[in-house]
């Protein structure tokens, strides 16, 4: 487990590294060039590089961390992809009931497989959606049973109008970065945010992405955007989320 860079979470928990390309959003994945980075540098948690690998070692670290935060489960990979079996994730949704003082937040692409299993638990949940050809994925979302649903639309690769926010508690909103990062337009992502204003959603601005995030920063139309739900929204055992006020390096975007 590891503090993360992420503007949206505070540590991350890699209970599986590598994944597989499922659709645009994944060509750039920041995460491919990681695992590989690591791998070149002798790591042994990523001597496969990018093919999916379990690392059932990690799955009790929650229960080491006393002090509660808020973790964003396998920011190099994808808890329901197909190689990862039934059992592990059962073993990881057991110990985030278990690791009850910290709060998890768990993002997939695989959002048919997310349906189905959905029933587990109730922590919070969310989809990763690039574009308006995948937001079918949101609706496999709402079927589950999870309380706090929230969306991550990152990298943003194109105009998502007219949105089905119903039932949706959360919408997080970035471009891509990276050395062959594509463009994100000022049009998608504040279409996004007057959605989300209309229906009363929080709306969480991650960044512009590009070549160098940094220079690029986080500012829409003249300020930051960092909403999250806030207490009304969540039950007691979610709570921890709304009192934080704080995607691609180490990001909680690109699944």
């Amino acid at each position: 487990m590891a503090q993360s860079a992420i503007e949206s979470t505070e540590a991350v928990w890699n209970t599986v590294t590598g994944c597989s390309k499922i659709s645009a959003g994944c060509l750039n994945f920041y995460a491919e060039r990681w695992c590989h980075r690591l791998k070149g540098l002798g790591q042994q948690k990523y001597r496969n590089g990018f093919r999916v690998t379990l690392h059932d070692d990690l799955v009790e670290l929650p229960l080491q961390w006393r002090k509660p935060r808020l973790m964003f489960v396998n920011s190099v990979s994808d808890l329901f992809h197909e190689e990862v079996p039934l059992e592990i994730i059962k073993r990881v949704f057991d110990f985030m009931e278990r690791a009850d003082q910290h709060t998890f937040q768990i993002l997939t692409k695989r959002a048919e497989r997310l349906a189905q299993l959905g029933p587990h638990l109730q922590w919070p949940r969310g989809v990763s959606v690039e574009n308006s050809k995948y937001i079918t994925r949101i609706d496999h979302l709402r079927r589950t049973g999870t309380v706090l649903k929230f969306l991550s639309l990152e990298p943003l690769l194109g105009p998502i109008p007219g949105v089905d926010l119903t039932g949706i508690n959360w919408v997080i909103v970035g471009g891509e970065s990276g050395p062959k990062s594509r463009p994100m337009k000022k049009e998608w992502a504040i279409s996004v945010r007057d959605q989300c204003l209309e229906a009363g959603i929080p709306f969480f601005f991650k960044q512009w992405g590009g070549r160098n995030k940094k220079k690029t920063g986080r500012i829409l139309e003249g300020r930051t955007w960092d909403e999250i739900p806030s207490s009304q929204t969540t039950p007691d055992s979610l709570s921890s989320l709304a009192l934080q006020t704080n995607n691609n390096e180490i990001g909680v975007n690109s699944r």
